[in-house]
C-alpha cells in the first residue's frame, strides 16, 4: 500500500492539480443550452454504466427527444460520428452500437471530445434536435459541466477501498466523489437493510445532502445473437459456454450457476476484439461439445455480430443475456425520477 501510494505519487498529484483547477475556476468547463446528464464512475469499467443510460433512455424518450453520446472506447473511426443500426462496433464501439440496435428510434452518437459532440447534436435540423442529452462515461470529461453528475460505485468496491491504476482500478480521486448529484451503488444484494445502507453512506464519505441509491441486476430472457439462424431448442440445455469481454463477469458467472449444470468460461479482457484464432477455437468448442449452449454479455455480442468468419454452428447456438439495473422499490424509482425531472425541460 505505502510502496503504491510512493510509485503513484506523481500520477495523484497530477489528478489532484487538474481537478484543482476545474474546482477553483482557474480552467472553465462549458455549459450548454441543452439538458446534459453524465453517467460515469471513478473506475475502470464494471460498474453498470451502460445499463443505466439504457434505464434512462427508457424513462425519457416518450416524453423527450433524447440523444446518447459516447466515447466510443476503442471504435477505429475519429472526430464525430452518427451511430447507425446497420454500424460495426469498429465503427461505433460496442457500447453505442448496442444502445443503437435496442432503441434504433434515438440519436446516439460518439466522439472523444464530448463539448464538440454536443455541438455536433445541436446542429442537426430542429425536428431531430435533441432535448436531452444522455453522457455515456461522462465524469472524468471536465471541460463540460453536465446538468446532473451521475455516478455509479460498484458494491463489491467501494471506491475509498480501491487504488490508483495500475495498483487498483481508480482512474480519479475518490475524493471526486463529492461532485456527484447522486451516487449510484450497484450490484447490490436484493435484500439490503438500513444499516448497510448507512454503512455503504460512510464509506464513501457522502455530503448529507447528496443523494445515495441502490440498485441490483435484472435479468431478461436470452436473446439469440443472429435471430433468423438460431436453433432456440439450445435454451433447454444444461451445459453452457459463457463467451465475455467484460470488466466485470462475476455476476453474471453466479446467475447461470443456479440454471445450468456445467459451466465453461472462456474469459477475454474488456472490449476485446475476437481475432480468427478465437473463432476458431470456438468452432473447435462446438464440434466438441454438440449439446452446449453459447452463451455471451450484450456487449460482447456487438463485437461478435460482425466477426469475420464466425462458423455458422457457432451463429445457430450463440446466445446474450440482457440486463438491466432494478431499484429496490417504487418509493427509491420514484426519487430517482423526481431528481432526473428536475434537470428537464417543462
Amino acid at each position: 500500500m505505502i510502496l503504491s501510494r510512493i510509485i503513484l505519487f506523481p500520477y495523484w498529484l497530477a489528478l489532484r492539480i487538474r481537478n484543482a483547477r476545474y474546482d477553483s475556476g482557474r480552467r472553465q468547463a462549458v455549459q450548454h443550452d441543452v439538458p446534459v446528464i453524465s453517467v460515469g464512475n471513478l473506475t475502470v469499467g464494471g460498474t453498470g454504466k451502460t445499463p443505466m443510460v439504457e434505464y434512462l433512455v427508457n424513462r425519457l424518450k416518450e416524453e423527450h427527444r433524447v440523444a446518447v453520446l459516447s466515447r466510443g472506447y476503442k471504435r477505429r473511426s475519429k472526430g464525430f460520428h452518427l451511430v447507425e443500426a446497420d454500424d460495426t462496433a469498429t465503427t461505433a464501439g460496442d457500447e453505442p452500437l448496442q444502445i443503437k440496435r435496442k432503441f434504433p428510434d434515438i440519436l446516439v452518437a460518439v466522439d472523444k471530445d464530448r463539448n464538440h459532440g454536443v455541438e455536433q447534436l445541436l446542429a442537426l435540423p430542429e425536428a431531430q434536435r435533441p432535448e436531452v442529452i444522455l453522457l455515456d462515461d461522462g465524469f472524468q470529461f471536465r471541460k463540460l459541466k453536465p446538468s446532473a453528475n451521475l455516478l455509479l460505485v460498484d458494491y463489491n468496491r467501494p471506491v475509498f477501498d480501491d487504488e490508483l491504476l495500475p495498483f487498483g482500478r481508480l482512474r480519479d480521486l475518490p475524493e471526486q466523489i463529492r461532485r456527484a448529484d447522486a451516487v449510484i451503488v450497484t450490484k447490490t444484494p436484493t435484500l439490503l437493510d438500513e444499516y448497510e445502507r448507512g454503512q455503504m453512506r460512510r464509506k464513501l464519505h457522502l455530503r448529507p445532502e447528496q443523494p445515495l441509491f441502490f440498485t441490483s441486476i435484472q435479468y431478461d430472457a436470452p436473446k439469440p445473437v443472429f435471430p433468423e439462424q438460431a436453433d432456440m431448442r439450445y435454451l433447454y440445455s444444461k451445459e453452457v459456454l459463457l463467451i465475455t469481454g467484460v470488466a466485470d463477469d462475476r455476476p453474471l458467472l453466479v446467475q447461470l450457476s443456479d440454471r445450468y449444470e456445467r459451466i465453461d468460461h472462456k474469459r477475454y479482457g474488456d472490449h476485446h476484439r475476437f481475432s480468427r484464432r478465437d473463432l476458431k477455437d470456438l468452432a473447435r468448442y462446438v464440434r466438441r461439445n454438440p449439446r452446449t449452449l453459447l452463451m455471451t454479455t450484450e456487449k460482447d455480442a456487438m463485437r461478435l455480430l460482425h466477426a469475420d468468419r464466425l462458423d455458422a454452428e457457432v451463429r445457430r447456438r450463440l446466445f446474450c443475456l440482457p440486463i438491466e439495473p432494478a431499484f429496490p422499490g417504487w418509493e427509491e424509482t420514484r426519487e430517482f425520477d423526481a431528481l432526473i425531472q428536475g434537470v428537464l425541460p417543462k
